[in-house]
């Protein structure tokens, strides 16, 4: 655990002098992405390895890899490149880029002083020949990943105006075994797969962790044969806590936005209902008392609602309530059994897991249960969970080799699977690293 926490951390950030800082808000590049576009074209972008040997043409290829995962970005091969030996201090030879047609430029040089790290960047739009960004971050040297996840957050974020996801962790069930022996170990990685680790041993199975906004604490389910419980793991102390013990099965836990308050389901002969509680005093609350099978409680991002499932209409479907159980109503009225709803960082979708003959499938709806969007269709996706910016899905998908980890964009054009190759479900995004 203290290896994640020295990663969590810069030691430093510091913007470079004013001559060289971000252009002007008002100003924006002749070069733009739109994201909201199903049928957008990647930008082709070039990304030379930046200079200071080999960590440079690291955190080249760590953004590289970032900015062509997301979809949005076309990285150009290196053995194009016309241009060579740039210097993050001197303006590139823009003719050069503009022949192999690169429509940005990034470029940067590393310096490695003791135990200080310094990267120095520069993002330019080849074709109006102006430098649109140039940063420098700070740091010690095995954190330089991180550097380069945050020069890729800043590039994707001049480029289409939203804020980026790379500087982030996913939170995920780690799948080992056969059937029947099936171990599931509570695991964390980077967002492109790097640094994976086990916090759990393996000796109960895990389910449904999740982030809190902080990004340093952690809910989930544990089950032993005796029973469920759901603790709270904090990821820089190593502290573990459960929540308490409960007449029932409980399970699918979820902080509230502020990390205040965790909302979950508790199961008792046969009646699962959603309760939530104060994690400052342990007050708990019961908000639904259906007859049905209530779960899945989702908080919306001001805290004032929770999206869940509910089968009260005699199939599982998707409903909002105010978040003292006030009001429930249904949202989800399409053919097929709705469950897993996730409300969107941004609040402008809940996506949810569907149902519809044999198959399974990755959608996203408005809160108010209009403009349904399908994003994937196989034998069996499940599990959404976003991106703290809410341009991107990650779920988990059942194949041959088991359950493995995949993302989708919200357009549904952009499907892959995840850099990880263990067998891995129940994945979680934590918000962006400070």
């Amino acid at each position: 655990m203290s290896s994640f926490s020295k990663r969590t951390l810069l030691t430093a950030m510091a913007a470079l002098p004013a001559t060289a800082l971000l252009a002007p808000a008002a100003a924006r590049a002749d070069i733009e992405v739109n994201v909201n576009r199903g049928d957008v074209q990647p930008l082709p972008i070039a990304i030379p390895a930046f200079g200071g040997g080999q960590v440079g043409g690291d955190i080249a290829g760590v953004i590289g890899a970032n900015l062509q995962r997301s979809g949005l970005f076309r990285p150009l091969d290196p053995a194009s490149f016309i241009e060579r030996d740039l210097n993050a201090a001197v303006e590139p030879r823009f003719p050069a880029w503009q022949q192999i047609k690169a429509q940005a430029l990034v470029n940067g040089q590393v310096t490695v002083v003791g135990a200080r790290l310094q990267v120095d960047f520069r993002l330019w739009d080849v074709f109006a020949e102006k430098q649109l960004l140039g940063l420098q971050f700070a740091s010690s040297p095995e954190n330089w990943r991180r550097v380069a996840h945050k020069i890729s957050d800043a590039v994707y974020e001049r480029l289409t105006g939203e804020k980026g996801y790379f500087d982030t962790r996913v939170v995920f069930v780690a799948e080992t075994g056969g059937r029947g022996s099936k171990t599931k170990r509570l695991a964390i990685m980077d967002q492109d797969g790097a640094n994976p680790s086990y916090l759990t041993d393996g000796s109960a199975t895990i389910m449904t962790p999740r982030f809190s906004s902080n990004s340093q604490e952690i809910t989930y389910m544990e089950l032993r044969p005796e029973g469920s419980k759901i603790y709270l793991l904090n990821l820089e102390t190593t502290r573990r806590e459960s929540l308490g013990d409960f007449k029932g099965m409980v399970f699918a836990p979820r902080f509230s936005p502020d990390g205040s308050k965790v909302a979950f389901s508790v199961e008792r002969a046969g009646n699962s209902d959603i309760f939530v509680m104060d994690l400052k005093n342990r007050a708990t609350v019961r908000l639904t008392v259906d007859p049905a099978i209530d779960t899945s409680p989702s908080f919306s991002p001001d805290g004032g609602q929770i999206a869940f499932n509910s089968d009260r209409s005699g199939t599982p479907q998707l409903y909002i309530m105010g978040a003292d159980g006030s009001n429930p109503r249904r949202i989800s009225f399409g053919k097929g059994r709705y469950t897993t709803p996730v409300w969107s960082p941004t609040g402008e979708f809940i996506a949810f897991t569907k149902q519809v003959g044999g198959e399974f499938q990755i959608g996203v709806m408005k809160p108010d249960g209009t403009d349904e969007r399908i994003l994937t269709t196989n034998a069996f996706d499940e599990g959404p969970a976003w991106a703290p910016n809410g341009r991107v899905i990650l779920f988990s998908r059942q194949g041959g080799g088991g359950s493995k980890l995949w993302s989708v964009d919200v357009t549904g054009r952009i499907l892959q699977p995840m850099p990880y190759p263990g067998g891995a479900s129940d994945p979680a995004w934590s918000p962006l690293l400070n």
